[in-house]
């Protein structure tokens, strides 16, 4: 089934959260056991598979966590389609083959006119962990702009990553009791502000382009710079808030200010007219 992504049923990111208005996911479509290839016969009788509505929850909540929400609005990002892979079409083992063997997690057609993710696990019995869902998207994301492995395209996931775990980094949203950063299960990348973002985004990038026999070094100063201009931004957008939360404090206290002044002002003049006609009083006695 397909849905239009504006829908945001189950909130999980909670009510304020959801989609840019521009630069969004248009359209989310998960596979329906019909469409799970030449073999869906055979191994969905012998396993018993998410529903497609939790895959459906899935995708939206990928669509609005407010991590890529971040990231799809500051790259100015639109891509028509976020739809499941389906994850025993024979199709996606040539796509194996195309990528050197590996595991196929997901795919960008035409840069980023539909976006693929394997939501599922192998045997089908679960999803895959959220957190890495989520990197796989923005993996994908990535390849709007360079389609192969090279060190431009680990340059723009390096950042695009940094990105997207500062937006949970500083977060104040709190759903149930838990952070968003708890929700996308990246609490450990974030627990020490930047400096733990930009380690583990640098491990992970290692863990990554040594499969493509490059190194991240290179890379490095680029995605440092990142992290700088993103601490610089939101110390800047802290003050600011700070500044205009004093401001109409301030303007709250000389409002209340220039009322007492009014009422004293009043009593002053209630207690001139009192003592004056007590003057007359004590002029007409005499």
């Amino acid at each position: 089934p397909t849905i239009n992504s504006s829908s945001n049923n189950d909130l999980f990111w909670g009510s304020q959260t959801a989609q840019d208005k521009h630069y969004k996911f248009c359209k989310l479509e998960a596979c329906t056991w019909q469409s799970f290839g030449d073999r869906a016969t055979i191994i969905i009788s012998q396993t018993t598979t998410p529903h497609v509505f939790e895959a459906m929850s899935l995708l939206e909540r990928l669509a609005t966590d407010p991590g890529i929400v971040a990231v799809m609005k500051e790259r100015e990002l639109v891509v028509n389609y976020l739809g499941e892979m389906d994850p025993i079409d024979d199709r996606i083992m040539q796509k194996n083959e195309a990528h050197g063997g590996g595991c196929l997690l997901g795919y960008n057609t035409n840069r980023g006119l539909r976006i693929d993710l394997k939501l599922r696990s192998d045997d089908l019995q679960t999803f895959r962990p959220y957190a890495q869902l989520a990197a796989t998207l923005i993996h994908e994301l990535s390849h709007n702009w360079v389609s192969e492995h090279d060190h431009l395209f680990w340059t723009n996931y390096g950042q695009m990553r940094v990105e997207y775990l500062h937006q949970h980094s500083i977060s104040t949203h709190i759903v149930n009791g838990k952070t968003t950063a708890q929700l996308a299960g990246v609490t450990q990348y974030c627990q020490d502000g930047m400096k733990s973002i930009y380690s583990s985004t640098m491990a992970e990038l290692r863990r990554e382009m040594m499969q493509h026999g490059l190194s991240p070094d290179p890379i490095a100063p680029v995605v440092q710079a990142r992290c700088n201009e993103l601490v610089t931004l939101h110390f800047k957008t802290t003050q600011q808030q700070k500044i205009n939360s004093n401001k109409n404090r301030g303007n709250t206290t000389y409002g209340q200010q220039q009322q007492r002044t009014r009422r004293e002002l009043m009593l002053e003049a209630a207690e001139v007219r009192a003592r004056k006609r007590e003057d007359e009083d004590e002029i007409e006695k005499l």
